[in-house]
């Protein structure tokens, strides 16, 4: 990764190992937290052997294990084998995507709700969301005081009232209920910081007992190569 701006690096923690990303808890304006890695391994020769119909795949661990590989497409499977097992134990559900494309948000050209779009994960229940991209481009996040949420801005408020017809008494149930509130976009002339490969990142989430701002996040906009990505 890049060398942080002071800003950033009141967002993000970085640990040494697991056991810290998953204990250690978000405090002030920390609310990402990166166990930062270099891994060996060919992820690409994993991404190779899987043909999709669709613009993503979730490969199955059975689907892994029995790939035939190189020596250096066993390492990487490996960690990847290895990362599933710790998020399990932990009591995350991971989840490994090749991903082509998402599917984006067509019906509000003003406002798209895709996850192309920043945004942050909202939950009843305490939890985090964890993710790692082993190949492609990676996810990007935003320190909250360099986004604004989108329902404040007026245009966007005039925009959504007219479009679909809201009183301003009804306002506020309407975008919480079309997750509009959960869509942010950036100040002017701040670049997102880029999460990296390799490294497992724990993101903070909107719900009821969270002490600190949810983490301002997005998906990449794939390029030619796909992405190999786990996440809970």
């Amino acid at each position: 990764m890049n060398e942080l701006s002071p800003i950033e690096k009141q967002h993000i923690q970085f640990v040494s190992n697991f056991q810290d990303l998953i204990s250690l808890p978000f405090l002030g304006e920390t609310n990402a937290m990166c166990w930062s890695r270099s891994l060996v391994g060919d992820f690409s020769e994993i991404v190779d052997q899987f043909e999709l119909n669709d613009t993503m795949k979730v490969i199955e661990l059975e689907e892994l294990r029995s790939l035939q590989l190189s020596e250096h497409g066993q390492l990487a499977r490996e960690i990847l084998l290895n990362d599933f097992k710790l998020l399990s134990d932990y009591g995350a559900s991971p989840v490994l995507n090749i991903i082509k494309s998402y599917e984006e948000d067509a019906s509000n050209p003003f406002f798209p709700t895709d996850v192309y779009s920043f945004h942050v994960d909202r939950s009843p229940i305490p939890t985090d969301t964890f993710l790692c991209t082993y190949l492609g481009e990676s996810s990007e996040i935003l320190p909250n005081s360099k986004a604004i949420q989108k329902v404040l801005v007026p245009e966007i408020i005039a925009e959504l009232k007219t479009t679909y017809h809201i009183k301003d008494q009804e306002f506020d149930d309407f975008i919480t209920e079309h997750f509009f509130d959960l869509h942010y976009q950036a100040t002017a002339n701040f670049q997102p910081i880029q999460l990296g490969n390799g490294h497992i990142w724990k993101l903070a989430v909107d719900h009821p007992e969270r002490k600190v701002p949810p983490c301002i996040h997005r998906a990449p906009k794939e390029k030619d190569q796909k992405r190999l990505l786990l996440i809970c």
